[in-house]
């Protein structure tokens, strides 16, 4: 059976699935039923410096978008840090980690960015014997305003700067939660690491508007009539968390720094993506939020369930294997040519494929033969951009093929085969060393719109 469980930056845990600083960590009922659930770990939800608690608005906290099945796609908060004493939670989490010595547990923080400040908390959460802390540099809505969150995370050297405090005060695994929002996810992660950071964890979320009322123009969510920018999560983040993380897997300056990956994350097969892209602990907000806690015995089962028909006895090789893979645009071979095959079994006429490539690409799909209605893919104008394979509602009834070495492309005429990247290309004014003549489009055709 698969090893599931995880050393990440020295904190063990039963396996990788834990639960992201957020409403679901943040008090000792939360994090218990957590645990009773399955969950491997916890970021308890982010505390602020002693004094005064955080005022949350007493309005809806929460947006989203929804699929046309009313499924959570993307879901937004306008909610701030803890708003309970910092007693109180330091008192919890202290308890809870003894009820629960096997089970990760890191305490989320934020406070102002005065080396004092950080301090003090510093010392009052060792003494909770908490497994380790995660600086949240990444709230990008009412933490920020006040100089904290996403305020210090889009700021390397603010980064650098809190991440080396926190290590000169404290002896427990530092984690640096990045932001999104920002031009270049590598530049705070190379930030943390030159301050010492033991790992990184992302993304937090994006600065967003979920949307407007359109009967009162009101933006939602709304309290008395107003609303301000949000954090979204959710499936919609995925993609973007998974490039991010990938990238900081793929720098020379941040290879080999443990990755938690955050974003979108519902199944095991999510968490799977993570791990291949460089992550060795997911961290979950919105499935939880949307699904409760059981959630995690499909993705344990599901995970232990693909090590094993894969032959895979621990995660750790799993762990960055489809880093290489990653490259820049012009390392791709330009020379690789596939075309979109229609499986006329499994077609249902639906014609979406017809409409997308007819009005918005490439012209490339037949709606008749031999007088009868039938969707065929037609090489010869076929550019392969596997849009139909997109819109299509059928699984796998549209399959992009490959040619073979050696095989024409009935579009341009040319013998498929070799291998040859943008920097080698003919048309490129700045390759070196270009192999094979410049090539041209094939000749426009003009044709009369399809009705």
């Amino acid at each position: 059976m698969a090893d599931l469980s995880v050393n990440f930056c020295g904190i063990k845990a039963p396996n990788p699935f834990w639960l992201a600083s957020a409403p679901p960590t943040d008090k000792a009922y939360n994090v218990v039923r957590a645990f009773k659930a399955g969950w491997g770990g916890v970021v308890w939800k982010t505390l602020g410096e002693e004094g005064l608690p955080v005022v949350n608005v007493s309005g809806p906290r929460y947006g989203a978008i929804h699929s046309q099945d009313r499924r959570v796609f993307g879901f937004n908060n306008i909610e701030l840090i803890t708003d309970r004493p910092l007693q109180v939670n330091l008192d919890e989490i202290k308890q809870v980690k003894r009820d629960w010595p096997d089970r990760a547990l890191v305490v989320s923080l934020m406070v102002p960015c005065e080396e004092e400040s950080w301090k003090k908390i510093l010392r009052r959460v060792e003494e909770t014997e908490a497994d380790g802390i995660e600086l949240n540099f990444g709230c990008p809505h009412g933490m920020s305003e006040r100089g904290m969150g996403s305020a210090v995370g889009q700021v390397p050297e603010y980064v650098e700067m809190v991440t080396r405090w926190c290590k000169q005060h404290s002896r427990m695994p530092v984690i640096v939660k990045l932001t999104p929002n920002i031009s270049d996810i590598r530049r705070p992660a190379e930030a943390a690491k030159r301050g010492g950071a033991d790992a990184v964890s992302l993304i937090n979320t994006i600065n967003s508007v979920m949307g407007v009322n359109l009967d009162t123009l009101e933006p939602w969510p709304a309290t008395d009539g107003h609303t301000t920018h949000g954090g979204m999560c959710g499936p919609a983040v995925k993609p973007i968390a998974l490039n991010m993380v990938s990238e900081i897997a793929r720098s020379p300056a941040t290879a080999g720094i443990p990755i938690s990956g955050i974003g979108g994350i519902e199944t095991w097969k999510d968490a799977v993506e993570y791990f291949a892209l460089g992550a060795s602990t997911v961290q979950v907000c919105t499935a939880a939020m949307v699904y409760g806690f059981k959630i995690v015995e499909d993705m344990i089962t599901g995970l232990s369930d693909y090590m094993d028909e894969k032959g895979i006895r621990s995660l750790d090789e799993i762990v960055g294997r489809a880093v290489p893979r990653m490259t820049d645009w012009q390392h791709l071979n330009l020379d690789y040519v596939v075309k979109a095959e229609i499986d006329q079994d499994l077609c249902i006429q639906c014609g979406r494929c017809h409409i997308a490539c007819e009005d918005t690409s490439h012209q490339a799909i037949m709606t008749e033969k031999d007088g009868a209605r039938h969707f065929e893919v037609m090489e010869e104008e076929c550019v392969g951009c596997n849009l139909c394979a997109v819109v299509c509602p059928v699984d796998s009834c549209i399959t992009m093929r490959p040619l073979a070495p050696g095989e024409v492309d009935k579009r341009t005429g040319r013998v498929v085969g070799g291998h040859r990247t943008w920097m080698e290309h003919p048309n490129n004014p700045m390759a070196k060393n270009p192999r094979g003549p410049v090539e041209y489009p094939e000749a426009a055709v003009a044709r009369e719109p399809a009705e």
